[in-house]
């Protein structure tokens, strides 16, 4: 298949070299004004969990190809949600066909995620892997399974060669009850852990300051404590939680026993731990934080925890005059 990633970011990166690997001609579309513009070939250290529990340790080359055509069988677009119209601009200013794959943190509701999409066909999904590219160097880690949305509420007419897509890089499809709202809980969860960590500890290291939390007893009984609070700012929309229950169970426990129980799950599961450990990109981070922090004072939700340490950390940004 022909696929055009946008970007060469982690996920695009990552998945794009596991596309290429299993056979499919990848392509990239990278903005002149891009700092990666120029990189042609990645240096690539990945944790790869699609076949092993505890992860196999790959390194290997990415040789980036720039865009090339105008008509792919995918679009696979994972950005920041603020750039993701600009995207979508250069796809129909440069008449560029090809069904997408929104592979990103959106909060928006699915009425103005269609305006932003501008008629296009497109399909919610999640990445399961993240990390960090470093000048030449991408560092990543990628779990066997990929979030999609189901065939039934799919907006394209080649869901079967999108599964097919997967399963030829030995990916499985996850497919929660509704996407959109799904991403909103990841998100949601996502933001009670990173107040947590950024709350109490040096942002200059991000990667060591969630080393140090999944370390913690303490700190994890407090993130337990946020996420149910950020749990219900998702319900606020009108989530219906009992969809969920799954992605929510281990937060439902007593904080006496989720806690230690987390703490055991990072120490023993090199993947998970791997994960969070390697996220370092703030502006992405702090985005949404204050995506839950702004609905939440809009819907009058209490969620005395997740404030607190939200404040914490933003008075932690502005005292060490850490850039965004």
């Amino acid at each position: 298949m022909k696929i055009l990633v946008v970007g060469l970011g982690v996920i695009g990166a990552t998945y794009g070299y596991l596309f290429e690997k299993a056979g499919h001609q990848v392509e990239h579309y990278i903005r002149d004004s891009s700092s990666r513009t120029k990189l042609a070939v990645l240096d690539v250290d990945l944790l790869d969990g699609r076949k092993s529990k505890t992860g196999l340790h790959v390194q290997d080359l990415y040789h980036v190809q720039k865009q090339s055509q105008r008509a792919y069988d995918f679009i696979f677009v994972s950005l920041p949600e603020g750039k993701i119209r600009e995207a979508i601009d250069y796809l129909q200013e440069n008449q560029i066909s090809g069904k997408i794959l929104l592979a990103c943190g959106i909060w928006q509701d699915r009425h103005s995620l269609d305006e932003l999409m501008k008629g296009r066909d497109y399909i919610l999904g999640y990445p399961v892997a993240g990390g960090r590219i470093s000048d030449k160097q991408l560092t990543a880690c990628v779990f066997d399974h990929f979030m999609l949305e189901e065939k039934g509420k799919a907006r394209i007419s080649n869901y079967t060669d999108l599964e097919k897509l997967f399963s030829s890089c030995q990916i499985q499809l996850e497919k929660p009850y509704d996407m959109l709202e799904w991403i909103w809980l990841h998100m949601a969860i996502n933001a009670g852990v990173i107040s947590t960590i950024a709350a109490h500890a040096d942002l200059k290291n991000p990667s060591q300051a969630a080393e140090n939390m999944i370390s913690s007893t303490q700190s994890l009984s407090q993130a337990v404590r946020a996420i149910r609070e950020t749990a219900k700012i998702v319900k606020s929309r009108g989530v219906n939680l009992k969809y969920y229950r799954n992605e929510l169970l281990p937060y439902r426990l007593p904080v006496w026993l989720s806690a230690p129980l987390m703490k055991r799950m990072f120490a023993k599961n090199i993947l998970s731990r791997t994960i969070i450990t390697l996220h370092n990109n703030l502006p992405d981070l702090f985005f949404v934080c204050q995506c839950l922090y702004d609905l939440g004072k809009k819907k009058q939700v209490a969620a005395p925890t997740f404030y607190k340490t939200y404040k914490e950390a933003l008075q932690k940004v502005s005292g060490n005059k850490i850039e965004f």
